[in-house]
């Protein structure tokens, strides 16, 4: 199969695993803005920060190596069984100290709520790392499935202990350990992941293999959730839970187009640490560097065309503050999505320190812009923070690549592309209908000519796919 073919195959089926967890998210923001406070809802969310803060430096990053070294070694049973087992047996200590800590951290919380919050975090390091070996095994449609299954499950008992139960904080939690703990289950069980866990097969050298490449990916992630959430507990240091209740919600419907990539960029990082080592593997990265450029412009048109009516829908409550901080979130996120392609480069050539680098450089200016303007401009300090770190990042990132490998730009294209999508952004912060309508027409269009081929390879792959899969 071709490079393009394996991409678009990847694609959809990764699609459907990144699609309904953000479906689910969505089906559930009405449930519990509606059915939580909002101290309880800005509590939770700083929950939920936490724990993503906590994981990466619990296990060291070491899931995104199961990934990478996996990639290296398909086919060798016993290379798989060394790589798998070096990980568990690494993760399982570290879990617990971890544990033990965010136990008394929580001090403050509901003594349930702090043992939910713990079983949460410990479901989540495991069904993480289970899902990066999936990934670097090419079991991508076990990949998907789990991530559905913790889709149904997040809605399913949201539902029942937060909207008919009213079990407040506590049941929203719940739903959460419970879909990890599911999602978790299918993995070890379908996908076999216990048959490569062998104690015997422990590599104490080829685990400092592994801890020297994911340690640097710490302080990138521990960058990348400053990036990310540092805009909250300033929001809320300077403004208050209730503010940063808000902000959280202006977030939600900006933060889909991470769902395109997620997928794309889930798809392209297996393909690009393949193609690292062959001769044409620079024009191959500037193709694709233009494919993810069109689709993340394309995907964000179409997505700020349908926010008066996402946000109409979705949002329960007193929240219409949230709207005025999205068109600027939705240019962050959509500068995000291609820091993050471009972090797939150096992921492929096992340059993570440079990853950790310039993610740093952008979360101090992240923070710094944060802290200087809060206090005269409010909420907008955290939206504007957003954008100007993540647009530092990618220029960062675009010229810095360039030591591992001389991408080519289309910068007259980008220019232009970046314009209109600057002028939707204008017309939606209007709310107005006319204007509405025009940001309908100029969606729809950007979004088809930008993407009308890798949509027909998308559709014909798909087709292929599923008609194989009718004739079993």
């Amino acid at each position: 199969m071709s490079r393009e073919g394996k991409l678009a195959k990847n694609t959809l089926i990764l699609s459907i695993g990144t699609f309904l967890p953000k479906l689910a998210s969505f089906i559930t923001l009405p449930i519990l803005t509606g059915c939580l406070t909002q101290e309880d809802y800005g509590v939770y969310d700083l929950i939920t920060v936490l724990v993503s803060l906590l994981l990466p430096a619990a296990t060291l990053q070491i899931q995104a190596a199961a990934f990478r070294f996996l990639i290296d070694v398909r086919g060798d049973l016993r290379k798989i069984k060394e790589i798998v087992t070096n990980i568990f047996v690494f993760i399982a200590p570290t879990s617990l100290i971890s544990l033990v800590i965010l136990y008394f951290c929580l001090y403050r919380q509901d003594p349930v709520v702090r043992i939910l919050i713990c079983l949460y975090f410990l479901a989540d390091i495991v069904v993480n790392a289970t899902r990066q070996v999936c990934r670097g095994l090419s079991y991508n449609m076990d990949y998907a499935v789990s991530a559905i299954i913790s889709a149904l499950g997040k809605m399913v008992f949201a539902v029942i202990c937060v909207y008919w139960l009213r079990t407040g904080l506590r049941g929203t939690v719940f739903s959460l350990m419970m879909s990890s703990i599911l999602s978790m289950l299918y993995l070890f069980l379908k996908a076999g992941i216990y048959r490569y866990f062998d104690l015997t097969c422990f590599n104490k050298e080829l685990l400092k293999d592994m801890l020297k490449y994911s340690w640097p990916m710490v302080p990138n992630s521990m960058s990348a959730w400053v990036m990310r959430v540092s805009d909250r507990f300033v929001v809320t240091l300077f403004m208050g839970v209730s503010a940063n209740a808000v902000y959280s919600v202006a977030n939600k419907i900006p933060s889909l187009l991470t769902l395109a990539q997620n997928t794309f960029t889930m798809a392209w990082q297996e393909n690009a640490s393949i193609v690292s080592k062959d001769d044409d593997a620079e024009a191959y990265y500037t193709l694709m560097f233009k494919t993810m450029f069109n689709i993340m412009a394309g995907f964000l048109g179409l997505l700020i065309c349908v926010t008066p009516l996402l946000f109409a829908l979705l949002i329960r409550g007193d929240y219409g503050e949230a709207y005025f901080q999205m068109p600027i979130l939705f240019l962050g996120m959509f500068f995000f999505s291609m820091c993050t392609f471009l972090g797939g480069i150096y992921v492929a050539y096992k340059d993570t320190k440079s990853v950790g680098v310039t993610t740093a450089c952008a979360a101090i200016s992240n923070l710094v812009i944060d802290l200087a303007t809060i206090k005269w401009i409010g909420l907008y300090a955290a939206s504007g923070s957003t954008l100007i770190s993540y647009l530092f990042l990618l220029l960062f990132r675009m010229f810095d690549v360039r030591k591992i490998v001389r991408i080519k730009y289309d910068y007259r294209q980008m220019v232009f592309v970046l314009t209109v999508l600057t002028i939707e952004c204008t017309l939606c912060f209007q709310q107005k209908m006319i204007l509405n309508i025009v940001n309908i027409v100029f969606g729809t269009v950007m979004f088809w000519y930008l993407n009308k081929g890798f949509i027909s390879a998308v559709f014909i792959k798909g087709s292929a796919f599923l008609k194989k899969q009718l004739k079993r």
